[in-house]
């Protein structure tokens, strides 16, 4: 765990990584991320409530992270692909199926609240540079990503799988 934590790697995103990789079809582990974001998205807000910019800021992020996986794996794009094959999710990728999804899918919201997660991310946990306030302008925009993540996890074709992949 302290190795993880190191690697600012979430324990939990870990587990669904490598239980995902091995185990789940897509349409499970599309629920798990799914269900996942929600957790880390409570979490935001409570450390919201308590003044915490720092943990908050990592945790819209994790949200955003964990919306990009879900959609990336529901239409089976390149980056999806990608990470099942080396078995972990790495920035770069998260960031380029975020502008593959958008681009795609005709969806600003989800480059949007990706590169606003990332800004948080960088800047309000690493760097712990963002008032609370800044980090509170940001919520908006993660919590419509996780609303479209959540109605796009709806539609049709819902593994991706199965029909011919986003390229």
């Amino acid at each position: 765990m302290k190795k993880l934590r190191e690697q600012s790697t979430d324990p939990e995103t870990y587990i669904i990584d490598i239980l995902t990789h091995k185990l789940c079809n897509p349409n499970e582990e599309i629920e798990a991320r799914l269900e996942l974001a929600r957790k880390f998205m409570q979490e935001a807000r409570e450390y919201l409530e308590k003044g915490n910019a720092v943990q908050a800021s990592e945790k819209l992020y994790k949200v955003a992270e964990e919306c990009v996986k879900a959609l990336a794996t529901k239409f089976n794009i390149p980056e999806a692909q990608e990470a099942h094959r080396e078995g972990k999710w790495w920035t770069k990728l998260l960031s380029k199926a975020a502008k593959t999804l958008t681009t795609k899918l005709n969806e600003p919201t989800i480059n949007r609240g990706w590169s606003i997660a990332y800004d948080l991310h960088v800047w309000g946990f690493h760097e712990a540079a963002l008032t609370i306030d800044q980090v509170k302008a940001s919520l908006p925009d993660i919590e419509q990503l996780l609303k479209k993540t959540q109605q796009l996890a709806q539609t049709q074709n819902r593994t991706g799988i199965e029909k011919e992949p986003i390229t």
